[in-house]
């Protein structure tokens, strides 16, 4: 497998680049401005949008520049209005981070651009204020420890949704030490699916044992809220236009189950439908007008009128009707009946039936492939996987495989099927199907050690997802307490995650990066942590444009930083800044939690980073009494050395703390 830093290059450049001819022009312009000595810049920058419009006196920050025939348009936009100061920036705010891009002479949008972008924070001493902006590119570039911007734009995450009740946050583009862990969700009870929103601002989380779900902010890692939404909630659907989520809850106290919509404007729950016995499975029609929910026990579909939120009628599809999808090519909802092996299909206007497709008993789910053109249906009892034709509503192709094949998953050019009983992910590229009675082309590799689908408590999330903006795709394997990074091409995996003792069930990739969102509107979403002077560091390959907007964060009005910045301060205790070379060293600090003052005892992720050019040294902290913290070393040679302290879990980064140097020796 290739090297971390390998690993970590080929992330940064998928994300920014997105398809492998643009990986190639970005890092060719990335070798350009390391290797030149400098830029010429010929531009105009314009403060607060003065030449194209005025900014309005809700968006705090607004700035242009125009360079080689481009108008880079930033601006900072909030999304909260609680505790805001109008018209400035403060910390705590959640804001859009936008760039939209234009030509200059014409004002047509550029479409299709991949900028890159960093919000870089100066420290109050002017250090850092003296580079160019160039220079400063180069070291966010290098993705080194002591060169991170306060926040990257070009950042995506990890999940893993865990047999305990957490959720790992991994963040794949940075690490030290072994460590790639960014925060540790604390649920009420185990997980059993989740959903993410279009904008990756929020997930939503079943849980089960809890009779809740769990609303998790994305800005901060956090849970939200916990809401009440009936008995046993298991699978969640947001349907196409976002309005409604709908969770499959389980029997009342009438014995009657069905699905619970919750409101996303304001998360309050405006439907308790009951549509039959069984668990449930949930589609949409294309124009979020009606949903089909699948009643296993009772061998019925329901049908909800989405406008009016009421059961339109229940239609029998067989026995045991397990999976649920809308094609939308086909206008039809295609539904797997588990043990007899029919796939009903259902007309999404009139409701009739317009097919029946016989397939062997035992089908686990139905899923169709990007295109809508052809349909996806595992069976982990026969071990095989059929492909449907959706045009002409039968099965043309049928693989057979091994070790029970049970979860379907896609990206834009594979189709991945998990096997249950075996470590080996098999694929099948999406170009080479659709020809009746031909033998679908297979690839395969290892997706870790051991069986994928072995697991202490199996989870309807997806375990196999696409990787953010690259032709790849990350697995989960519980056994392994592992998330692996297949790079679409290769023989086997290129790298992977630890999840640091937890057993990965599901797997997602939460983007934070730019995207384009409206024709040249390229905007993320981030909370702003801290007050301070900063640098909007923007950057795109082609054409090439490179510059630093200067503006300036106020400090938090009401400390609504202390939910979103570190959990805990730390105090160290050692009295003086010397050692003696190759003898015992103990390093001592308190730790107590931001919002209360009082001890923080039992962090199990804190670390101390000791670290000097020529050596370096990572050790866990053990926790001695009332948030004290410690840990012993040698350290053998002299020298000058920065001691760091570092904790995931309590969202506290990479932070000096003092400098030791050898006794008698001026550092």
């Amino acid at each position: 497998m290739q090297t971390d830093l390998e690993l970590r290059t080929w992330h940064l450049c998928s994300l920014i680049s997105g398809r492998f001819f643009w990986r190639i022009q970005f890092w060719l312009a990335v070798a350009s401005i390391l290797l030149l000595p400098g830029i010429s810049v010929t531009a105009q920058s314009v403060k607060n949008g003065a030449g194209l419009r005025p900014a309005a006196d809700t968006i705090p920050f607004r700035e242009i520049y125009k360079h080689q025939g481009l108008a880079i348009e930033a601006s900072i936009v909030p999304l909260d209005g609680e505790g805001r100061v109008p018209g400035v920036l403060t910390a705590g705010d959640e804001v859009s981070v936008r760039f939209r891009i234009s030509d200059s002479a014409t004002n047509l949008p550029l479409r299709g651009a991949f900028p890159a972008a960093w919000m870089d924070l100066l420290a109050e001493d002017g250090s850092g204020r003296t580079g160019t902006c160039q220079q400063r590119v180069k070291r966010l570039l290098g993705g080194g420890i002591f060169s991170r911007a306060e926040l990257d734009l070009n950042a995506y995450y990890v999940l893993a949704l865990n047999a305990d009740p957490t959720i790992t946050v991994v963040d794949p583009l940075f690490g030290f030490g072994g460590t790639k862990l960014l925060n540790l969700i604390k649920l009420s009870s185990p997980g059993e699916d989740w959903v993410l929103t279009d904008d990756q601002d929020r997930l939503f989380v079943s849980m089960p044992e809890a009779d809740r779900i769990a609303v998790i902010e994305t800005s901060s890692w956090s849970v939200k809220k916990n809401l009440d939404v009936g008995p046993k909630p298991t699978r969640l659907a947001l349907q196409p236009d976002q309005a409604y989520l709908w969770i499959a809850v389980a029997e009342d106290q009438d014995g009657a189950s069905g699905v619970s919509v919750l409101r996303l404007s304001d998360l309050m729950v405006v439907g308790n439908i009951k549509t039959g016995a069984g668990v449930h499975d949930i589609a949409f029609t294309a124009d979020n007008r009606y949903a089909f929910i699948t009643n296993r026990d009772a061998g019925t579909v329901s049908v909800v009128d989405i406008r009016t939120l009421q059961k339109v009628q229940d239609l029998r599809v067989g026995t045991a009707p397990v999976s649920v999808i809308f094609a939308e090519m086909a206008g039809a909802a295609y539904i797997a009946n588990e043990t007899d092996g029919r796939i009903t299909a259902i007309d999404g206007r009139s409701f009739k039936q317009i097919a029946q497709i016989q397939a062997e008993p035992g089908i686990a789910q139905v899923r169709v492939a990007p295109g809508s053109r052809f349909g996806f249906v595992p069976n982990p009892v026969n071990d095989t996987v059929s492909i449907l034709d959706l045009a002409a509503n039968r099965i043309i192709q049928v693989a057979k495989v091994m070790e029970g094949p049970d979860q379907i998953s896609f990206t834009d050019e594979l189709a991945y099927v998990r096997h249950r009983d075996s470590e080996v992910v098999l694929m099948v590229p999406l170009s080479q199907i659709g020809v009746e009675g031909e033998e679908v082309p297979i690839v395969d590799f290892p997706g870790g050690q051991h069986a994928l689908g072995r697991t202490s408590r199996p989870s309807l999330a997806n375990a196999i997802v696409q990787a953010s903006g690259a032709y790849a795709a990350l697995v989960a394997n519980p056994g392994d307490q592992a998330i692996y990074y297949y790079k679409e091409g290769m023989a086997a995996p290129m790298g992977n995650f630890s999840n640091y003792g937890h057993e990965p069930r599901a797997v997602l990739a939460v983007e934070r990066n730019l995207r384009e969102t409206d024709a040249g509107l390229y905007q993320t979403n981030v909370r702003l942590r801290q007050s301070g002077e900063y640098r909007l560091v923007f950057f795109l390959d082609t054409p090439r444009v490179l510059h630093c907007f200067a503006l300036r964060v106020d400090k938090d009005p009401i400390k609504r930083t202390v939910a979103y910045g570190p959990r805990v301060r730390v105090e160290p205790l050692r009295k003086n800044n010397q050692f003696d070379v190759g003898q015992p060293l103990e390093l001592s600090f308190k730790l107590t939690h931001a919002a209360t003052g009082v001890p923080a005892e039992d962090i199990a992720d804190l670390t101390v980073l000791i670290f000097s050019p020529a050596w370096q040294r990572r050790l866990v902290a053990q926790h001695q009494k009332a948030g004290v913290y410690s840990v012993g070393l040698k350290i053998p040679r002299g020298g000058f050395y920065r001691v760091f302290v570092i904790s995931p879990s309590m969202r506290l980064p990479a932070t000096e703390q003092f400098n030791l140097t050898e006794k008698n020796q001026q550092p």
